[in-house]
């Protein structure tokens, strides 16, 4: 899941869009204590809850160490209730609304839910138990409930409509148009103008929504941690890479299989397995394992959760005036609608499925060649690819691991971000953690001067789900008086090191942490007002662009010089290994191109369905890949029952968007590539008009003020080897 940024609490007016998989609703506090006194009698009874008083700590960094399960319900209850008696106090302003006392004082309001949820939410995904996967059960129907009772109070609307009818008259300058706008929209588009009858619906809807979209997270990260494949014959390991093999006995010791071999559908196992493992009827069955996660008819299988899911969604959408849930998702987004997207799709769709099946004929050319008698499947891409790969360019990933250890990838991160913008780092031992893996650094600007502590959590486990993804545990805004610098958090997964031997990354890993890094930096350089426009508080189809501008110079000869060094040696990358690895970047592009567009056509066709009846998940997706052609020999990147961008995060109809913004990206480099990869304007251009401005701006007008054109389609296909000129 690279480039997945979970969005915590961004704006109290949008409880019930802006957690995700928690965006959704119940009901409200059940007492009839008024919500003021309410949150002052919950703060008075928990004097020693650590979220009701400023954090004692070094930036202000959460107090990680403080912070118990039982602490979080009470938080929740009283940001609740005090967000309540903010939004009242709103409504019973007798002042005429305004800007100021209307649009801002809400900005400025909820400010203690925010708190809770932005330590909450990032631990749900990294450090996740028990006890806070009940938690967040409870807690969910609360936070959207309130969402609700913000976004369907008719008096609250009438002060805010009050304010966006009268603003062509206000001289607000653009943020502040911005957030009137935006803030508009999230009523309309929450519902406020329907009657009481389908704002009731609309609350069930949410609430059922909600409810499923955690059960389907709780199942998967439960398949995924129940799925072991044990090997106890050594010679069933034939073809794995030495540090492969020993962390496969190291997960089997930590999983209660001594003296044996344990691989698991975490990428940093199934990965090198596939790639490297001789034995055919093992790849299958691994693979079959992954592609199989919570579609086994058990406890654990999400087929009817996300099938309620799509047809509650597409019944919100049309209650909300929107044909489908991508119309109304896509509204927001800088593609605008499901049309749009679908025809970007197949521009790309023809030429990304033919190079997969020459792809294919190459591979059974060798397969035959080797004497194996059967076609080549699914399970077999990756080995075969990787034989190819060595064969026509004598390079396969395990040459460059050597190169990449994390600690040597992290230098060349934290370089890169100081050639471009003057940004230094410095790592700090004594902050808190959530995680003893956790590490932690100050970034500094070019001044020197202290602008952001940034955390890094980089090692798999079973309490963290997969993927990787940048957040935030404290946005950047300078507002109401408060100038707040941000603490942004990566976390990925990479295999932990074992014995002195440092945690070793292939190089698509290391290109995935220059890619989250670009989102950090996102976050970290965010200079604006309000906290709901800061850092990658952007469309979903614009996020993933400064991330995949970034992942361009790992591969630059000038950058690998200063970090691709061999971890025991010290001898940089030899140039002609750097040159079998830019001869070799474009193979394969075929499938990846193929697997991620397979994901995004079958997300956009399970949200642009219109009836409210659920489907046969597997019919559905079966006919959904027979429609769009793909062949047997590639799986989605993602099937229904795991896709976990759509179904228990925040990319519903919108994983489209790392192509999206991979144009963007693609585009955006041939800026450098033409002035120079360190060009100080250029740089200074991308850092004052995109990562600074987050959401301040309609994004493509910031896009095309760095640029000084809209961004063409060649670049992407030229970098994937998918256009010939």
């Amino acid at each position: 899941m690279k480039g997945l940024t979970l969005k915590p609490l961004v704006s109290a007016i949008a409880l019930t869009l802006a957690l995700g998989a928690c965006s959704n609703t119940s009901t409200t506090t059940e007492t009839n204590v008024a919500p003021n006194v309410l949150a002052a009698q919950i703060i008075e009874n928990n004097a020693s809850n650590p979220f009701f008083k400023p954090y004692d700590t070094y930036f202000g960094i959460p107090d990680f160490d403080k912070i118990k399960p039982e602490h979080y319900l009470p938080a929740f209850k009283a940001g609740i209730a005090q967000h309540k008696a903010e939004i009242q106090a709103i409504i019973d302003n007798p002042a005429a609304p305004t800007f100021a006392n209307t649009i801002e004082a809400m900005e400025f309001s909820g400010n203690l839910t925010t708190k809770v949820a932005s330590v909450f939410y990032n631990l749900t995904g990294a450090d996740t138990n028990d006890e806070l996967q009940a938690i967040s059960k409870e807690v969910s129907p609360m936070l959207s409930a309130a969402g609700d009772d913000v976004l369907l109070n008719d008096k609250l609307f009438k002060r805010v409509k009050a304010v966006y009818e009268q603003r062509k008259g206000l001289n607000l300058n653009t943020a502040q148009a911005k957030l009137l706008e935006d803030t508009y929209k999230s009523f309309t588009r929450g519902g406020a103008n329907l009657n009481e009858a389908d704002k009731s619906t609309l609350r069930a809807l949410n609430e059922q929504i909600g409810k499923l979209s955690l059960e389907f997270g709780d199942n998967l990260l439960a398949e995924t941690n129940a799925f072991e494949l044990v090997i106890d014959n050594e010679a069933d390991l034939a073809g794995l890479p030495s540090d492969v093999i020993s962390t496969a006995a190291q997960t089997a010791t930590k999983r209660g299989h001594e003296g044996k071999w344990v691989f698991t559908t975490s990428r940093p196992s199934i990965t090198p397995f596939l790639t490297y493992a001789d034995n055919r009827q093992l790849r299958e069955k691994l693979y079959k394992g992954y592609i199989e996660r919570a579609n086994n008819d058990n406890a654990n299988d999400n087929k009817k959760i996300l099938a309620k899911m799509a047809a509650l969604r597409a019944e919100r959408a049309q209650l909300l005036g929107y044909k489908t849930h991508a119309h109304l998702v896509l509204e927001e987004r800088t593609a605008k609608t499901p049309e749009n997207v679908y025809e970007l799709l197949n521009k790309v769709w023809p030429a990304a499925l033919g190079q997969a099946e020459a792809e294919v004929a190459v591979m059974q050319e060798l397969i035959d060649e080797q004497g194996g008698n059967f076609k080549l499947a699914a399970w077999d891409w990756d080995y075969y690819a990787d034989k190819i790969r060595v064969a026509k360019y004598s390079f396969n990933e395990q040459q460059t691991r050597p190169y990449f250890s994390l600690e040597n990838t992290l230098k060349g991160v934290f370089y890169t971000a100081n050639r471009l913008f003057g940004i230094t780092v410095k790592e700090r031992t004594d902050l808190p953690k959530y995680n003893k893996d956790v590490r932690t650094w100050e970034v500094y600007d070019k001044d020197g001067s202290l602008m952001a502590i940034f955390l890094g959590d980089y090692y798999v486990r079973d309490s963290k789900r997969g993927g990787a993804w940048m957040n935030s545990y404290r946005k950047q805004y300078d507002m109401n008086g408060v100038d707040s610098m941000p603490i942004i958090v990566n976390v990925l997964n990479y295999p932990s090191p074992i014995g002195d031997e440092p945690s070793l990354l292939t190089f698509d890993e290391a290109s995935t942490l220059f890619h989250e890094f670009g989102h950090a930096l996102h976050g970290i350089l965010s200079d604006v007002k309000y906290r709901s426009q800061a850092g990658t508080s952007v469309p979903r189809d614009y996020v993933e662009f400064p991330s995949q501008v970034m992942e361009n110079w790992m591969t630059q000869p000038e950058v690998l010089a200063q970090f691709a060094k061999h971890y025991k040696t010290g001898e940089v990358i030899p140039q002609e290994l750097v040159k079998k690895i830019q001869a070799a970047s474009k193979f394969n592009q075929g499938f990846a191109t193929v697997e991620y567009m397979a994901a995004t056509k079958l997300d956009l066709d399970w949200h642009t369905i219109t009836d409210f009846t659920p489907k046969d998940a597997a019919k559905f997706e079966a006919d959904s890949l027979n429609k769009m052609g793909l062949i047997s020999e590639i799986a989605p990147r993602y099937r229904s029952t795991y896709f976990a961008h759509i179904f228990s995060g925040g990319y519903s109809a919108g994983y489209y968007s790392y192509l999206w913004s991979d144009i963007l990206g693609a585009d955006a480099f041939e800026a450098f590539k033409e002035n120079g990869i360190f060009d100080k304007a250029t740089a200074d251009a991308f850092r004052n008009t995109v990562l600074s401005q987050g959401g301040s701006e309609d994004p493509m007008k910031l896009y095309k003020e760095f640029r000084g054109k809209e961004a063409g389609i060649d670049p992407l296909l030229r970098s994937r080897g998918l256009l010939n000129k």
